[in-house]
């Protein structure tokens, strides 16, 4: 149980002796005794659940509690999901050969589709670092290659001994 689950009244552990009383459909049935409001909520196979307790009198509200925390939890639960967003990281040599490089191309493409972002390196070696204008032209190729399904969100730079482009979902941005 979480915080607000234990800090919502609801049925008997109203503590009030007349309540304000809200329909399933959201409509103001007005001030009635915590027992009526709790024989209308049995009739309709409802919990009354407590949703402002510090008004006077208290404003109960007739719903499905359990579906409503159900409901709530799968919120809550997409919402941390859409936050989550990992960034996988796929590496390049200058020198690396057609075939693999199709085959880190469709990796990306299936990160991508997964609504991952994508950090693309390519590495440099001894005297390959004197000709950054070659890792350019690659992370470029690759941009544009995938620009049907990707946006470039850093363009290529040097970081060290590499060259790094960090390219995101297109439907992202």
């Amino acid at each position: 149980m979480t915080n607000i689950e234990k800090k919502q009244r609801i049925n008997e552990a109203i503590r009030a002796k007349e309540v304000r009383l809200i329909d399933e459909s959201g409509k103001q049935v007005g001030v009635v005794p915590l027992s009526q409001a709790l024989a209308i909520a049995r009739e309709r196979d409802l919990d009354v659940v407590e949703v402002a307790p510090q008004a006077v009198p208290p404003v109960c509200r007739l719903m499905d509690y359990g579906k409503y925390i159900y409901e709530r939890a799968k919120r809550e639960k997409e919402a941390r999901k859409a936050q989550r967003v990992e960034i996988k990281e796929i590496r390049l040599r200058p020198k690396t050969g057609h075939h693999d490089r199709n085959l880190k191309v469709k990796r990306i493409r299936d990160f991508l589709a997964k609504g991952h972002k994508v950090k693309v390196r390519v590495l440099f070696r001894g005297r390959e670092r004197s000709h950054p204008e070659i890792g350019r032209e690659i992370l470029q190729g690759l941009a544009e290659e995938l620009g049907d399904m990707a946006s470039v969100e850093h363009s290529p730079k040097m970081d060290g001994r590499s060259m790094l482009m960090i390219l995101s979902p297109a439907s992202e941005k």
